[in-house]
Formats: C-alpha cells, structure tokens, sequence
C-alpha cells in the first residue's frame, strides 16, 4: 500500500538535469553535488542518476557522506570539503576520497594521518576569494600552498584540485563576480609558482554554470540545478525539470459554517459556509509554520492556499464548495511538466522569503522517498 505522503523523486528527472547541465556547460565535466542527501532527494539513487547523465565526479559536504557513496561501491571521484575537528580523515585518505582545505590545521591533519597510514593523500585547497566564509584566507595563502607543495614533494600528498566559491553568481552582473575571478586566478597563479599542477581548478556553481562561461576551467559543480530547480530567480532554463513531488493524501474533509476559526490560534476564518481538507503533513515533515495562511497547494484541480497555522502534523486548506474528498491527493510542490497547475519549490520559496533549496532539504524523515525512473 502507498504510503499517505510521501516524496515522488524522479531519478530520470536527475539523470537528465545532468546531462544538460553538461551540455550548458560545453562540455566541462560536471561534478554532481550530493552533500545533504542529495539536497532532500536521496544521496545514493541521486548519486547513481548523476553518473548516468555524465558527472564524473561527486561533491559532499562532510566526509562521512563520502565514506558512504565509497560503501555502496561508488568509485568515481569525490570530493568532501568541510573538515571539522574529529572528521575521520584516515578513513578518507583509505577510501579515495579528495578533502577540502580550507586552514594549515586541515592541512596538517591530512598530512600526518597520510604518513601514519603510508599513503598519499588526495587535497583540494580552497581559496577564500570573497565569500569570507570556508577556504584560505588571501594573508594565509602562499604559506598554504608552499607547505602543501613540500608535503607532494616529500610523496604523502598530491594538490588534486584548487577551488573556491561565489558569493553572488545568482546576482549576474554582481560587481563581488569579477573581484572573485580576479583574485581566484591571482590564488592559481601562485600555485603555478610553487610547481603544482591540480588535476582540477574549479570555482562554478549551478548559477555560474549557467550564465559565466569563463568560470568554468576544468570541472563545474551542479548542485541544485541537478535536481531541476534554477538557483537564479525568473532565469528560464529549457529543459530542466524538477525531480521532486511532494504530496499527500487528504485525510478528512468537514463542512463548516460561515465564521469558523480554524486551526491553532484562530489565525483563519471562514467567510462562509465550505468545505476544509485536511492534510496529514506538518512542520514535522518540512512544511514550514511560516507558510500559515500562505503555503500554495495543488488540491481538487486548482492552486489553493493553506488556510489557518501549519502544525506539527497536519494543515488545513479551505476547498470552497467543490467536491473534494478524503483519499485525495494534495500536492505540495512538483514539476510544472506533469502537474500545470502544481506550485514549484520556487514559489513556495518566493512566498516563504527564502529560496528553492531549503524547501527540498527540510523535507523531514517521516516522508518516505518513492523512486521512479533511473536504472
């Protein structure tokens, strides 16, 4: 039996995202982004779509999602970039996987666990080029680059990638864009002259992707725009398709009369007499509180509201006088291609004040992920 709610990801919508994205690309390789489950989608089936449309690498946040794409006998490429106190970077120097550097104490790490275990460690330094947030800062820099240039000479490191991050590529025309390029080519002019050759120099993201063309050196990172959702507001891309639907069952309907005051607080009343669904969905399963009196859902054919406060559990929508009944689908959010009426993630986003990824990564865990598509 289906479940009442649940997540519908179409892997085929993945696989297929990533092969434009490619192809947008001019063929830069693509480094598939699967760091927080695969942005609410599922790490693993996401990894295997984004393989088939082309990634030839992954990117996570944490090693421990690397450790796991290696488990389950993935053996492209991975890089894993933030590298907290207490990361288990001898498993990831075991596993293959290329680690993020952003300070001299990662740095260090790596390089003491690389003799400790005999083996080279893969790194990818990361330059701080504006974002002011991970990698090494401008000052810190060429002292970073000279001590990982004597760690690859003395045989326990190898400089695999050199990388770095914007700020604001969903804002083109951003005055920070250039200033990042500028100083990310002054950070890979100074590896060139301590005698590093990286495999890989990279710094776009899905916004760069899509609009910077002289931002995409050896490999391009295609995070949410791998899973069909555009990072730039009102910025058409042809071809892209959400993969996520998110939808449940309604679980009662009720007539009430005129002047109700539905759900927690009253924040809601009826102008008449009509007919509220119930959906079994709450801030437990992702669906914001904030979206009160404001979240948009598909439901007996039309584009609704949610009508009084999102709870824990469940929340209300008012259908008026047509005939919608208990069993029925509401739909949250899903591709415009397959539901013209559905709302996107980017309208919730919109309507919320935020934007399209944290819709799909708070989808919580008691909304089981059914796969369709994929091989």
């Amino acid at each position: 039996m289906a479940p009442f709610a649940h997540a519908r990801v179409d892997l085929d919508a993945i696989t297929s995202n990533a092969r434009l994205l490619g192809e947008l690309a001019g063929g830069t390789p693509l480094m598939g982004v699967v760091k927080a489950d695969g942005y609410g989608h599922g790490m693993l089936p996401s990894a295997h779509a984004l393989i088939e449309g082309g990634a030839t690498w992954l990117g996570t946040a944490f090693v421990k999602e690397g450790l796991e794409l290696r488990r389950a006998g993935i053996t492209v490429p991975v890089l894993s970039w933030i590298i907290p106190p207490g990361e288990p970077v001898g498993e990831a120097i075991e596993a293959d996987i290329d680690l993020g550097v952003s300070d001299r104490a990662v740095l260090a790490e790596v390089v003491a666990q690389a003799r400790r275990l005999g083996r080279v460690a893969r790194v990818q330094l990361k330059a701080d080029t504006g974002l002011h947030r991970g990698g090494v800062d401008p000052a810190e820099w060429e002292p970073v680059v000279e001590a990982a240039a004597r760690a690859e000479e003395e045989g326990v490191l190898k400089v695999s990638g050199v990388w770095s991050h914007f700020a604001c590529a969903d804002e083109p025309g951003h005055p920070s864009i250039r200033a990042q390029l500028d100083a990310f080519h002054e950070a890979l002019e100074v590896v060139e002259k301590a005698g590093l050759t990286p495999e890989v120099r990279h710094i776009a993201n899905s916004a760069a992707l899509l609009t910077l063309p002289e931002a995409r050196f050896d490999l391009v990172r295609g995070g949410i725009a791998s899973y069909g959702l555009c990072p730039i507001p009102n910025f058409d891309v042809p071809g892209l398709r959400p993969a996520m639907t998110l939808e449940s069952k309604v679980a009662l309907t009720k007539r009430v009369p005129a002047g109700s005051g539905v759900s927690y607080g009253h924040r809601y009343f009826t102008r008449s007499e009509t007919t509220l669904a119930l959906v079994p969905l709450g801030y437990a399963d992702g669906v914001p509180r904030a979206a009160t009196n404001k979240g948009p859902v598909l439901l007996g054919d039309a584009r609704r509201v949610i009508a009084g406060t999102v709870c824990m559990d469940q929340f209300v929508v008012d259908v008026g006088d047509d005939p919608v009944a208990a069993g029925e689908y509401a739909v949250l959010f899903g591709d415009p291609g397959e539901h013209p009426a559905a709302p996107t993630a980017q309208d919730w986003a919109e309507v919320l004040d935020t934007i399209p990824y944290e819709i799909v990564t708070r989808v919580g865990v008691r909304v089981p992920r059914e796969y369709v598509g994929g091989v």
